[in-house]
């Protein structure tokens, strides 16, 4: 069963939290390269992505931060929540067969608004490979949303 409904501006309280792990798939990478039409070699051939820094193909930056969109859309504050923006710094790869955590946490409430800002960050065991903040428009138990 699929959720329908997140979070509404009145239940949330600065500092809640919520995460999302993924292990990155050859086939996430290929499909996402489909998708988006981001066919870099560095991405999906590995003769090429060898003789690169990483040594190896890497996960598109975007599908490791699309994560973050899995909390947000799925998670905190879920269902209903809108994307106003995002920043983004990409400090690591992602490789294939590596697990990403994408963690959100509240950081500021603008009730008036209906919108909330959260510190967003994707780890592979360790280390931080993505982070930035987020703002997201939230619907409220009123009418008007």
């Amino acid at each position: 069963m699929t959720q329908t409904a997140g979070y509404t501006i009145e239940d949330l309280t600065v500092g809640m939290e919520a995460t999302f792990a993924k292990v990155i798939s050859d086939e996430d990478i290929e499909n996402f390269a489909q998708v988006s039409g981001d066919n870099n070699p560095v991405h999906l051939d590995d003769a090429y992505a060898s003789q690169t820094r990483f040594g190896g193909r890497i996960a598109h930056g975007m599908l490791s931060a699309s994560l973050i969109s899995a909390v947000i859309g799925t998670r905190l504050p879920g269902p209903g929540a809108i994307y106003m923006s995002q920043s983004l710094r990409f400090r690591a790869p992602v490789k294939p067969g590596d697990l990403a955590s994408a963690h959100v946490k509240i950081a500021a409430i603008d009730a008036a608004k209906k919108r909330v800002t959260l510190t967003c960050t994707v780890t592979v065991g360790e280390t931080v490979v993505v982070d930035g903040e987020a703002m997201v428009m939230v619907p409220s138990k009123g009418a008007s949303n």
